[in-house]
């Protein structure tokens, strides 16, 4: 059965209303690319707007390595579930906390994915931890936990749950696969996985392989989770101990990573948190910058699992489409891709660079494939595919109703000016 959403008794202009995350078991084990196959899987999922009698008029939302299902509306969740986690986010809409989606600003009656046209569904991908079978799920051989005996998953194997669970519903095509970061990531795989199942790709702040700059700041985050004697192997569960402390330091790190040299500059430069000059201390922060990111850290403990953040990092630094379907041949790789793509990059965005994007949009275009590339001149880092959404509203808006656009392997600028804060 297909789960709505709940409309609230009043709406904000947009606004999909409340929402209620739903959970739905697959009926069959999942195969792996690992080669283990693993049983009972539950996945968490969302909708939002109206089935078409045909089901053609679906689009599948993948949610990037901290998300979860709930991606658009306001959650019955307690406050602290909210995953709105962009820079800037709290300060631009004054939503965190309160249950809002993470994506809530794309979502919605008129906006970039119009529930006034399309059933949009969000489901938590596969190893998560906000619903979805994961580490932290009971494994039923053993009826404890899963930890570190979780096995290890691929970008595909996310994509092969999204399928075998829209399966279950009924839903044999997609009008559009979306998503941003790792999201984009999997509607990339969905293309190539399932290429007569999928007529569009919008892919935002995405690759077809983590440079090797992300690989490395992705590692250095595993290992301070791991290094942390309470992280215990993986097998944490039940002990009253968790690797806080070294889940602290890769949620900074990682943070890090999402912005960009000025946006950091602008909104902390080197002004002292607590005085008005330096207090000689080791331990505790100076900066505000400082201060900052250990309530990033505080914040995401209390909602993420660690293991979690290790499966999933682990998945978006095996992505690599050259290697996986095109024997070192992006090209190669993309050959059998039926979908209309959209490419949105961002100038600042320097851990999933435009030029990442641009080779994507080469390949597709020397192959003949309708293909959009859109460069936004924005200066927060990577996190600009959540703060900069009323930008990238009229592109994919244009292009989920089939106007015209770039020419096959074109690319378009789109200036800084006119942006969501100016």
């Amino acid at each position: 059965m297909i789960a709505f959403m709940t409309p609230a008794s009043t709406l904000a202009a947009g606004s999909v209303g409340s929402v209620e995350t739903r959970y739905l078991d697959l009926p069959k084990p999942l195969r792996l690319d690992c080669g283990r196959e693993l049983r009972s899987i539950r996945v968490a999922y969302e909708t939002y707007g109206a089935l078409s009698p045909r089901r053609d008029n679906v689009i599948l939302v993948c949610h990037a390595l901290s998300g979860d299902a709930h991606a658009a509306g306001f959650s019955k969740a307690p406050p602290e579930q909210s995953t709105r986690d962009g820079f800037g986010a709290e300060d631009r809409d004054g939503t965190a906390g309160k249950g809002l989606g993470w994506w809530d600003g794309m979502i919605g009656p008129g906006k970039a994915f119009d529930t006034d046209r399309f059933f949009v569904v969000s489901t938590n991908l596969l190893g998560g931890c906000r619903g979805t079978t994961g580490p932290s799920s009971i494994d039923s051989a053993t009826g404890r936990p899963y930890g570190s005996d979780f096995p290890v998953i691929t970008v595909a194997d996310m994509v092969r749950t999204e399928r075998a669970f829209l399966d279950v519903l009924g839903i044999e095509r997609l009008a559009a696969v979306t998503g941003g970061s790792l999201g984009g990531m999997q509607a990339f795989e969905w293309s190539i996985l399932f290429p007569d199942q999928v007529d569009a790709v919008v892919a935002i702040a995405s690759t077809h392989a983590l440079h090797p700059q992300g690989v490395a700041w992705n590692s250095i985050a595993r290992d301070a989770i791991m290094r942390d004697p309470a992280w215990q192997g993986g097998h944490y569960y039940g002990t009253g101990r968790k690797p806080d402390g070294g889940m602290g330091v890769a949620r900074m790190v990682g943070h890090v990573t999402y912005l960009s040299a000025p946006a950091m500059g602008d909104r902390f430069g080197r002004r002292l948190q607590f005085s008005d000059d330096i207090r000689y201390t080791i331990t505790e922060p100076e900066f505000e910058v400082e201060s900052y990111l250990r309530h990033q850290a505080d914040s995401f403990v209390r909602r993420f699992d660690a293991n979690t953040y290790l499966y999933t990092s682990r998945a978006l630094t095996y992505f690599d489409l050259a290697r996986q379907y095109g024997g070192g041949s992006l090209a190669r790789a993309l050959e059998g891709v039926a979908a209309r793509t959209l490419l949105i990059a961002f100038s600042s965005d320097w851990l999933y660079p435009p030029s990442a994007s641009r080779e994507i949009q080469e390949a597709l275009g020397a192959l003949g494939k309708p293909v959009e590339f859109h460069v936004i001149e924005a200066p927060y880092g990577h996190d600009c595919f959540l703060l900069e959404e009323a930008r990238q509203t009229p592109i994919i808006r244009r292009f989920l109703s089939g106007g015209a656009g770039e020419r096959a392997g074109g690319q378009a600028e789109v200036p800084a000016e006119g942006g969501a804060d100016g």
